[in-house]
This record gives C-alpha cells, sequence and structure tokens, in this order.
C-alpha cells in the first residue's frame, strides 16, 4: 500500500488565504519511513493535516494505494495521528489512554488490556499499565503516546514534531526508539520535524521544504550527502560552502562546490602525521565537548574547527587539520 501525493496544494487563513503548501508530490511506500523537515513556518504541519483529512486541498489529489481521499473524512482514512504534546487522558490509566481507541471500535476490554500489554513491552514501559500520566516524564508521556497511535493497527502513523517538547539529551535517546518501535511494528510513518538530526536518526527518506515546497526527497543519507542547494545545506547544518580549488583542495576531485559540517575538520598538533592541510588558529572558544576553533587554513581561509579530545590550541597557534570527508557535502553547480 502507498501514499502518493500529486501537486498538493492547501491555503490557510480565516480570511486572507495564503497557499501554506504548494505543489507538493510525495510517495511513501508500505513500511517505510518518510521524514518531511523544515523550518517553523514552511509548511509540514499542514501538508500532514491535509494527509490526515484536517485540512482541505486548494489543488492536487492525495491517494491511498490508488483511492483518492478527498472525499474520505479523517475517521475513515485508517490513518492514526501522534502531537508533539502527546495529549493523554490523565485522568485514565496509561493502559486505559492505550486501549481507548480499541474500546471505540468495539474490542473486549480483556483483548483490549492485553494489547495495551503488549505495546507497553514494545515501547518500554513494562509495569506502567496502572500508573496515571501525571506520574510520567515527558519521554514516557510521549511513549505512551506512541503506544496508543499504534494500538489500532493504523494504515499510516503521522507524527508532528513529536519529540520536540523534550531536551536535547532525550529528543536523541527517542529517536533512536522511535525509529525501532515503528520499525518492530512494521508501520508506514510520516514524520514532520525541524530537527535534522531527528529526521536522520528515524527515517529511511527526507524531503525538504522551504516556502510551501518541498525542495528535495530522496534517501536520507543521499539527502544527507548531497543537498541541493546551498540553503538546504545550510538548513542540514553546514557551515560553510567552498568553491572551486579551496573545494578541490579540501575535498579533493573536480571543481565543485563543498558544504562542510560542524566537525568535519579536527586541529590536531603541527607536524602530526595524521594531518590532512596546515592551518593556523585565529579563534579558540572553550566549550564542554572539548575546544572549537576557527582556523585559516592553507590555500582555503577561515573554517571551523574542533580540538582533538584532551588536547588545546591559542591563538596564534600553527596546527594540523584532519578532513572527516563523511561530513562534507557535494552540492550541484549553481
Amino acid at each position: 500500500m502507498t501514499l502518493e501525493l500529486s501537486g498538493v496544494s492547501v491555503d490557510v487563513g480565516a480570511t486572507d488565504r495564503t497557499r501554506a503548501v504548494d505543489g507538493v508530490d510525495l510517495r511513501l511506500d508500505d513500511g517505510r519511513v518518510l521524514a518531511v523537515l523544515g523550518p517553523s513556518g514552511c509548511g509540514k504541519s499542514t501538508l500532514l493535516r491535509a494527509i490526515a483529512g484536517l485540512e482541505p486541498l486548494a489543488a492536487g489529489t492525495i491517494g491511498w494505494d490508488g483511492a483518492d481521499l478527498r472525499a474520505v473524512p479523517t475517521h475513515r482514512r485508517g490513518f492514526a495521528l501522534m502531537f508533539q504534546d502527546g495529549q493523554l487522558f490523565d485522568h485514565l490509566t496509561v493502559a486505559r489512554n492505550i486501549a481507548y481507541p480499541l474500546r471505540l471500535r468495539g474490542d473486549g476490554r480483556r483483548r483490549a488490556r492485553a494489547t495495551a500489554d503488549d505495546l507497553l513491552d514494545l515501547v518500554g514501559l513494562q509495569g506502567y499499565a496502572d500508573r496515571l500520566p501525571r506520574t510520567l516524564s515527558g519521554g514516557e508521556r510521549q511513549r505512551v503516546a506512541l503506544a496508543r497511535a499504534l494500538a489500532a493497527s493504523p494504515r499510516l502513523l503521522l507524527l508532528d514534531e513529536p519529540l520536540s517538547a523534550l531536551d536535547a539529551g532525550l529528543r536523541t535517546r527517542l529517536a533512536a526508539d522511535l525509529r525501532r518501535i515503528i520499525t518492530e511494528a512494521g508501520t508506514t510513518a510520516l514524520l514532520v520535524t525541524h530537527d535534522h538530526d531527528e529526521a536522520f536518526a528515524v527515517a529511511d527518506r527526507l524531503a525538504v521544504m522551504r516556502e510551501g515546497r518541498v525542495v528535495q526527497e530522496g534517501p536520507t543519507e543521499e539527502v544527507w550527502a548531497a543537498p541541493v542547494d546551498v540553503p538546504t545545506a545550510r538548513f542540514l547544518g553546514c557551515t560553510r560552502v567552498l568553491t572551486g580549488p579551496a573545494a578541490r583542495l579540501l575535498a579533493g576531485g573536480d571543481d565543485g562546490r563543498v558544504a562542510v559540517r560542524p566537525g568535519a575538520l579536527t586541529a590536531v598538533p603541527e607536524g602530526s602525521d595524521v594531518a590532512d592541510l596546515a592551518a593556523t588558529v585565529l579563534v579558540a572558544t572553550a566549550s564542554p565537548d572539548g575546544a572549537r576553533l576557527v582556523v585559516a587554513v592553507e590555500g582555503i581561509g577561515e573554517l571551523d574547527a574542533v580540538a582533538r579530545p584532551g588536547w588545546s590550541a591559542a591563538p596564534g597557534d600553527r596546527v594540523g587539520i584532519v578532513v572527516a570527508h563523511t561530513s562534507l557535502a557535494r552540492l550541484p553547480e549553481a
């Protein structure tokens, strides 16, 4: 079964209608996970709501397994929607929250409870069935919300910024768990997020949105390695873009454009036999992860670097530079 969007456009606003989604084409195959990635206001959540049937289309079609969904109401699409705040019922236990959609469709109490217990095992919350949501941490609440979304075996799971309300460390851990849970459940999922690390950890494919349009779509690794343009590269975390001889000197190969991510360059003591390039330190800033540097690299110019763990450098020091080529991204010619 396949979700297919063709020329989807959505207008928003009570009086002065504004085009929030403009001519989007996307395809999501059965069992895959697609992340729609973009900054706030780019239209990604509006797109998700349109797929769910919560926003009318101004143009285009949304199809599921070849059937047009335009006239199909939200509750008959067989999709589950999980929001960033989880939206749990605070007066119900964890087990009853998860069982809620099962009871709505007519499952008996015993069967619904057995399914809830199985899902609690899946999301790593064994023994939490009789607790109330207010006693849970933010990460635990999101796991319960995910279990509830999976309870009715949806044809498609839609996740709207599911981890954005959590702190950075917890987001990183739960992103990996989210990928495992979705994969083990065999669920087709579409995630919208502004966090490229989260998208990379969870999804098979990325669709990058900007100003209502999808500007690039493809396998996660391919989008990460070859952004379509400079704004996309910068949104994906690249801090510098090099062209011509500077790009060739840093990355090797033919002249072209190379985007550099933080951490791509590591400074080591001058004369180290692992160094690829020579540089002079211009700025050194202490951080919990080690010194962050701005260096003037011979033949290239100013770039960001990190100091080798356990070693630091000061402005004016001569250093060697080790290049992590996997943290460089190739861009097409302008």
